[in-house]
Parts: structure tokens; sequence; C-alpha cells
């Protein structure tokens, strides 16, 4: 049988508009968790955790039941700032550039921004580290957190302030919750309408969670398992459900503030997570966890508080995902989007509002590492070609698409049609140059994770985000970024790096080609830190472990305008080595 495109009808108790308590513009706090799956919440069911705060969003507002991300974070995040497909924003992969948007999107932070909303985020960033695509030009007033995929460490780590590196203040999302606390209160003294996002980087790996929390899970009797116990890894999976109970205490903290402020019947709240789970655990059935286009990757908690606007207990069953965050938001608070390009998600607005709406029938697309997938409000056609009926069959588990060839091919040519709107079919693009020297920008970070090598030279994990290079012996060995420089100019030379006392000595040129301008300098300061995070690690990682770099100013360079590549090379090495690697910034003078 065909899939028919119908109207559903939709009942609700109260209406929407688009004004507070105060009648003024109402506040948005937006809540982001990282790799926590739709199981990990004791409001769907798991009883081996507590979260009575981000299930009190539920309760006191609406909850979407069917609520589509991507099978990874930075992809969620491009289709949530911009209400498009990432594939079309630029965004394609989680790092080495692969995350950055394309610097002509519009963004949902501009918006606010240019609504005349203060604007904060507090987090994990992960769509891009250079100006423009650092947060401060995005739209947000205020940033403080991290702009990479993953952070090495969760315990008073280097973090970003407005551009500058600073040190983090305890746990981190502790820390970014106490910031963006901050954020609010002044912006409520102020009494100016404010927009606070907290993407926070937890359960993400590092396992890493305060010894408080560890110790209500260590030794705990779990009775919630994966479809298939034998995948589990105990210790992970306990740090996991620990480090989303840490997230839940904060969700408390803030929801506390808007009480204590007055705040509550003036803002709208918001708690969804970036994908499905990072590990095997429970997670109601469905098939597949983070990185994978099925059930379990890609459906996520999602919930919407606005007292006496959204009505309590509201349960959506339709289909909604990140694409339609930004456009739900911009005709709530009556903000214009203004965005130069069509975006793919739609308000939302009518599946709350508080009279009959009309609702129709429609398909939302999922795509990661070459790999595709839909959706429809019965059936998910997977990237493998199998056809589920998700509404008999919510753990796909049985393959109809034998069985069901006219819906085949209807889906099939929803998918071909959408692939054909994708820059390059949807499959990955050419790496973009890096951005130098944007107009607004001091400080040009060249993280080790954007950059290459050649010869001896490796990364410290196989992860590049939060890596290191290391293993730098030789003259002929090059560590290079491609960049692009937008202004003419003199830049200052930062280098962070590490070099034990019987290594020092070692000679460095920066230069760039094309117009083979050049800067030397010397490492005359030993600085051989240990490497630190095992020690707070409840689980084996697999990224990188950390340690403190020291800055090295190499001089001036000066830069043309145009493409090109930023070489690091070793013109002298008396010792073994030369130096790890963390960080080349460039400061335009």
């Amino acid at each position: 049988m065909m899939i028919k495109k119908s109207l559903i009808r939709i009942a609700a108790s109260v209406a929407l508009s688009i004004s507070g308590a105060s009648g003024k513009q109402p506040n948005v706090v937006i809540f982001l968790a990282d790799d926590q799956g739709w199981g990990d919440l004791s409001a769907h069911g798991n009883t081996d955790l507590n979260t009575p705060n981000i299930d009190s969003l539920a309760k006191d507002g609406a909850s979407f039941d069917r609520f589509f991300v991507c099978a990874v974070c930075a992809p969620t995040r491009a289709e949530f700032f911009t209400g498009r497909y990432h594939p079309k924003t630029g965004v394609s992969g989680v790092s080495t550039g692969r995350e950055r948007l394309n610097i002509d999107e519009y963004t949902l932070g501009e918006a606010f921004k240019k609504a005349g909303y203060a604007t904060g985020a507090f987090g994990k960033w992960h769509n891009g580290t250079q100006y423009p695509n650092h947060p401060n030009t995005r739209g947000y007033d205020e940033f403080y957190g991290f702009t990479s995929g993953h952070w090495g460490h969760y315990f008073s780590p280097a973090l970003d302030h407005n551009g500058r590196v600073v040190k983090g203040d305890g746990y981190i999302t502790d820390d970014l919750t106490t910031k963006a606390m901050s954020f609010i209160k002044k912006q409520t003294e102020a009494k100016k309408p404010f927009l606070a996002y907290l993407p926070y980087c937890t359960p993400h790996s590092p396992m890493q969670v305060p010894d408080e929390l560890w110790d209500r899970f260590k030794d705990k009797d779990l009775k919630m398992v994966h479809r298939d116990p034998k995948r589990e890894k105990q210790p992970h999976k306990r740090a996991a459900l620990a480090m989303v109970e840490n997230v839940d205490w904060n969700v408390g903290r803030v929801l506390k503030q808007l009480e204590d402020l007055g705040l509550e019947e003036d803002t709208i709240v918001i708690y969804f997570s970036d994908n499905g789970p990072n590990g095997w655990r429970w997670n109601g059935d469905m098939r597949g966890k983070k990185g994978a286009n099925d059930e379990g990757g890609l459906r996520v908690p999602f919930f919407i508080r606005w007292p006496g606007k959204i009505p309590e207990g509201h349960q959506v069953e339709e289909i909604a995902g990140a694409i339609d965050i930004f456009p739900t938001l911009a005709e709530l608070t009556g903000i214009q989007r203004d965005e130069p390009k069509p975006i793919d998600g739609v308000s939302l607005k009518s599946l709350l509002r508080g009279k009959d709406a009309e609702w129709s029938e429609r398909t939302i697309f999922s795509t990661w590492a070459n790999r595709f997938s839909l959706r429809t409000s019965q059936y998910r056609l997977s990237d493998k070609g199998e056809l589920f009926d998700i509404a008999a069959d919510p753990g796909q588990r049985k393959d109809l698409a034998s069985e069901l060839p006219e819906v085949m091919s209807q889906l099939n040519g929803e998918m071909l049609k959408w692939r054909s709107t994708l820059p390059n079919k949807g499959e990955r693009m050419t790496i973009r140059p890096f951005l130098v020297g944007f107009p607004g920008g001091i400080d040009n970070q060249l993280p080790s994770r954007d950059g290459k090598s050649e010869g001896g030279i490796k990364r410290s994990s196989i992860h590049p985000n939060c890596s290191f290079f290391l293993n730098w012996t030789k003259p002929e060995d090059r560590i290079f970024w491609e960049v692009e420089v937008a202004t003419t100019g003199d830049y200052e030379i930062e280098l962070h790096y590490t070099c034990p006392a019987a290594d020092v000595g070692s000679e460095i040129e920066l230069s760039y080609e094309p117009t083979g301008a050049k800067v030397v300098s010397k490492i005359t300061v030993a600085h051989d830190p240990p490497l630190v995070g095992a020690e707070q690690d409840r689980s084996p990682r697999t990224e990188s472990l950390v340690k403190d770099f020291r800055i090295l100013n190499m001089g001036k360079v000066h830069l043309q305008k145009g493409r090109g590549t930023l070489s690091l090379r070793a013109l002298k090495i008396p010792g073994n080595q030369v130096a790890d690697i963390r960080l080349l910034n460039l400061r335009k003078r």
C-alpha cells in the first residue's frame, strides 16, 4: 500500500502567545546533553537512575515522543543552529575542520542577538573554532567552554572564555552551570531578555565524574539492561548514568534560579540530547547507538516548558527533529529569522497550542558517514535498505522491504529527491582551509586537531579532538595548516609546547607559503608536565590524555591575504626530539 499524506488533528488546552507573564518577550534556556540516550532518564522508565529535574520539564510542559537528531554531535548542532539539514551547512564530520558551518549560514544565536536578546553559550560548541565560526561571531555575546568535539579532562581544565584560554573551576558541568547562572542573574538585573544556551559535554567520554556520584553507582545493582546484555561495558555504563545524574542536578540549579528570580512564567526551557547513547545500555529496545542511523542512534528526549503557555504533561506523538527548534523558538518568541537560505525545519507551535490545529504528514531525513536513512510517522527506511514498521516494530527486528514494494518505491524516491537537494548529494566534501584574520577576531587559534603532519610526527590519539602532536624528531618532519588569510598584516605567533630539559634548544621555523614569509624561534625553557586524566577515569579511554602546555612567543610574521600553508619545521634538533605541540595561535597586531 502507498503511504497516505494526511492531516492530523491536534488538541490541547490553552493557546500560545509570544509574551511571557510580564508581557515581555520570553527568555529562553536551552540544555543540550552530549551522548545521552533516550533511555537515560527516569521519566522514560529507567529505574537505575533518578533524574527528577529533567523529568519535571516533561511533567510541567510538553514531551516529544519521537524526536530525532543526528547520529553524532556536530551535525546535530548545525541542524539545531540553522534549521537546515547539516550537509547544506558545510558540516560533514566532527573534527579536522569538517565540523565547521559555512560562513553564510544564519544561526539561532544571531537571530536572538539581532532581536535585542542578551545571548550566552556555556559549554561544548563544536561548530568551529576560528572566527567567524567562534561562538562570539555566531551570535553569542558571552562564551565560556570549549569549541572542540570533546575535551580530555573534566576537572578544572583549560577552557575558552570569549576567545581567550582560561582555567576552569572545578568539575566542568558544575562550572559551566555556575557561569550560565551568573549570566542569567546579570541580564535579569539589567531587565534584558536573554538566551542562555548550556551545551553540556557529558555523559560524553572521558568517563569522569565526581566521587560522590561515582560512589552511588560503582557497586549499584543495575536492573535495566541493553537488548543484548553481553555488549554492555559496566564501568562505562555506570559512569554514564552517574554523569547524567550530575547533569540533572545542574538542570535543577538553573530551574531553581528561575523560580527564585520570578522568571518561571517568562522563560521557555528546552532539554534534549545530540545523539543516541555513547555505549551499549538500556535504551527502550531500540536498535543502534551513537553513530547509527537507526532509532537508537537518532531518537532522543525533547522536553519544552513554558508555564501558562504550554499545557502541563502534554505528550506529542508526531515526529519532529533538531531542524525544528530554530523555527519553533522564532515563532514562540516573535523574533524574525531573516535567514538568507530556506530552512528545512518547521515550527512546532501548532503541536503545542491550545486549540485544534492541523499537522501535515512529513518525512525526516538522516545521514552520517555517507549513509542515509529516513523516518515517517510509521516507517524507517534504514541505511542498509531495510524497511521497518516502527509503529508495530519499534526495535527494528523485521525487515519488510520485500513485503511492501510500493512503500519501498515511494520512500526510495523521497530519499533520492532529498539527496538531489544536497551539495555533492550528501557525500563528504573536501575540507576547506581554516580562516585566519577574520574581522572581529583577535586570537586565531589553530589547534593540532586542525593540522596535518608529515614524517614521523603522530597524534596523541586516533581521535583528533583535544589531541596534540608528538614524536617530532627529524628536520624533514613537518606540521602544517591549510589556511585562508582574511586580512593582510602582522601576526604575533604563540606556540603551545612541552619539552623535557634534555631536549631543550631546538630551533623552529614557521613559514607561510606562497609568500615565503617566515619567523624563527628557539625553545630555551624546559616544560615537561605529566599527563593527567587517567587517575579520574572511571572507564578506559580512547581519547588523548592531556597536559599543561607552555607558550613560546615566536615573534611576528607577515601574512598576505589569500590561501596558503603555515608550516612548522625544525632547523636544529640538539636532543632526541623537538617538542610536543598542542596549539598555534596567531594574534593580529
